[in-house]
């Protein structure tokens, strides 16, 4: 019997979940499936630059994991930019971090899941209704962590 796969960590769901290209009729389009763990390996490694140790700690796997991810990922969205394929991205085996804020007033510290932030930044402390308030480091290996998910829409 095969182990489960780990959860990867996913900082954040992405905006925009279908990517196509114009000028091929959509009975012509065909597509691609990117998880969002594959897009975070592009997040982490190619957008942020960081080196292959730290994006594998920030998603909680092993550096070999994250190196397959990667080229997985980099694979496909090859395929989709040089053949034309549409690319939508959903689904996987990941974790959603949750996003911690600080009072800069009285130094209450409080968790907005990914769920409220994908409609709003909080505007204030929800103790002393202050707008001085600060982003934390998103992966810090004392906090909890967010909603878990599997799997997701198939082609």
């Amino acid at each position: 019997m095969a182990r489960p796969a780990k959860l990867r960590r996913v900082a954040q769901l992405p905006s925009v979940g279908f990517f196509r290209p114009v000028g091929i009729p959509a009975s012509d389009l065909q597509g691609i499936r990117l998880s969002l763990e594959e897009l975070e390996s592009i997040r982490l490694k190619d957008l942020e630059g960081l080196e292959q140790e730290e994006c594998a700690q920030q998603m909680r796997i092993s550096r070999p994991t994250f190196h397959r991810i990667l080229e997985s990922a980099r694979k496909k969205l090859a395929d989709a930019l040089i053949t034309g394929k549409a690319i939508q991205i959903e689904g996987g085996n990941f974790e959603l971090a949750q996003r911690l804020f600080k009072c800069g007033n009285d130094g209450h510290e409080w968790n907005v899941p990914f769920e409220a932030m994908a409609q709003k930044l909080p505007l204030s402390c929800p103790k002393c209704l202050s707008g001085n308030i600060q982003r934390m480091p998103l992966f810090d290996r004392e906090r909890g962590c967010g909603r878990r998910f599997r799997g997701g829409r198939r082609w």
